[in-house]
């Protein structure tokens, strides 16, 4: 878990200085010249993934992955988080895929979030359906900064 912990707060770290600039990121990338990434995602795994997410993730994460009302960065009166929406106006493009697999099997780190764990509950191809449907919801600009962050995580 401390590998985990130590990849959500690099991601973190890096979330939040992209996220605390004032443009967009289609502004920067506007501004930077470059294309969308070519998503490679299977469509018949993401609409494997969108029939799991719906069934076992819509009710905290909200539809379309857009969250639930509220700030999702306030803590609660338990001193969690609430569920992050997953599309492109939260953090979960921060994070690159294993991460974000982790995150699914082993439940929100302690004392941060409420989510549980879905290791013995998902089988682990569920977890890759739902983590292609959440990356089919971000646009072609947070597509493409992610990308960047998975292709970082990549390098030894």
């Amino acid at each position: 878990m401390k590998s985990l912990q130590g990849k959500i707060f690099a991601t973190l770290v890096v979330g939040l200085g992209l996220a605390g600039c004032d443009d967009t990121p289609s502004t920067r990338l506007a501004e930077a010249g470059e294309a969308a990434v070519e998503r490679k995602l299977d469509p018949v795994q993401v609409a494997r993934g969108k029939a799991v997410y719906e069934r076992h993730c819509l009710e905290c994460h909200g539809v379309g992955g857009q969250g639930q009302p509220g700030d999702w960065r306030i803590r609660d009166a338990d001193g969690h988080f609430p569920p992050p929406p997953l599309d492109d106006s939260a953090h979960a493009w921060h994070h690159p895929t294993a991460v974000l697999l982790e995150v699914i099997r082993e439940g929100s780190p302690a004392g941060q979030g409420k989510m549980p764990a879905w290791d013995g509950k998902l089988t682990a191809q569920q977890m890759q359906d739902v983590v292609a449907y959440i990356k089919s919801l971000w646009s072609d600009e947070v597509y493409r900064l992610w990308w960047k962050v998975e292709q970082q995580s990549l390098e030894p």
